[in-house]
């Protein structure tokens, strides 16, 4: 079974809807058409799950061997636009793969929304700063808050740990901080390791970080049939109490709050782990995306910190 790499769905989406938009080559005396309508006339609705699925039909139905699930169909933060999230190929190489679909329901759109105005990233900043309390390394007083949504089983996750470790101890000016965003869906045991991570969090933020490096390094050898007691023993090397953590994880107090944290993540359209939030600009990208422009994204936001408030 082949799954389909996101690049490769965007670009044939990119060039159907391009096709679909092509039109005759029209004489040099045509009158430019006007760029404004009357929205009053467009009837605004959310699709579907069976046009999403006739969509990727006539998209896909070519090859027997793409697979997917319609995930989720939600608003999103433009008015009028709905965000679709399709989930391509089988357990565990799963892809997530969102697009937007305009409210007339006759085209629809790939790529990422992002905020506009005089501070882009201030709401999601403010956001961050109330609601994230995950654990913190770095500099507790750090002018830059780097938040990550990460998830203990996903690959992308592990690789982007020390990467971020490296981050955080060349910036002296900044503090990272953890929030669990588990994909269940997907993932087997990510769910059970959150609710360990939220426990050792909370009664030892230094055992936690252990925990989280020690989960890493063995994502391979944990599975669905032996994650509870491997996550125990692993609590247990961390310094903490793995009996004690074993009990804590499975109260409905601990899963209530890792769903905060997941709900939270959702609030900002987190869709994929690793996301970060350097000073609320989201990165979703974190491994595509070069460590010296991180690093030059939290120089440039200890500066903007420093700067007096107008």
């Amino acid at each position: 079974m082949k799954t389909l790499p996101r690049l490769f769905f965007f670009s044939i989406l990119v060039s159907s809807f391009a096709a679909s938009q092509a039109s005759p080559a029209k004489s040099a005396k045509t009158e430019p058409r006007s760029s404004t309508h009357n929205s009053a006339t467009i009837n605004v609705r959310e699709p579907s799950t069976e046009e999403i699925n006739s969509f990727m039909h006539h998209m896909f139905g070519y090859d027997a061997n793409v697979k997917w699930k319609v995930e989720s169909v939600k608003a999103s933060e433009v008015p009028g636009v709905t965000e679709v999230v399709v989930v391509f190929g089988d357990p565990p190489n799963q892809q997530r793969t969102p697009f937007y679909v305009a409210g007339d329901l006759q085209h629809a759109f790939i790529g990422q929304i992002i905020p506009f105005g005089a501070d882009p990233f201030a709401p999601v900043r403010r956001k961050l700063a109330e609601q994230a309390k995950g654990p913190i390394r770095g500099n507790p007083n750090g002018g830059v808050t780097i938040v990550e949504f990460s998830d203990f089983q996903c690959p992308h996750c592990k690789r982007a740990f020390p990467i971020l470790d490296k981050l955080i101890s060349e910036s002296p000016d900044a503090k990272l901080v953890f929030e669990n965003f588990p994909l269940s869906s997907i993932h087997n045991w990510a769910d059970r390791a959150a609710n360990y991570g939220d426990c050792i969090g909370r009664s030892n933020p230094d055992q936690f970080w252990k925990f989280a490096q020690e989960v890493f390094d063995q994502q391979e050898q944990i599975t669905d049939q032996n994650a509870n007691d491997k996550l125990k023993s692993i609590a247990q090397d961390a310094g903490a109490d793995g009996p004690a953590m074993a009990t804590c994880a499975d109260s409905a107090e601990t899963k209530a709050r890792v769903m905060q944290q997941t709900e939270l993540g959702k609030s900002l359209d987190v869709s994929g782990t690793p996301t970060l939030f350097i000073a609320g600009r989201k990165i979703a990208n974190v491994l595509d995306t070069p460590y010296e422009v991180l690093k030059e994204m939290v120089a440039f936001e200890a500066q903007e910190a420093k700067k007096p408030t107008k």
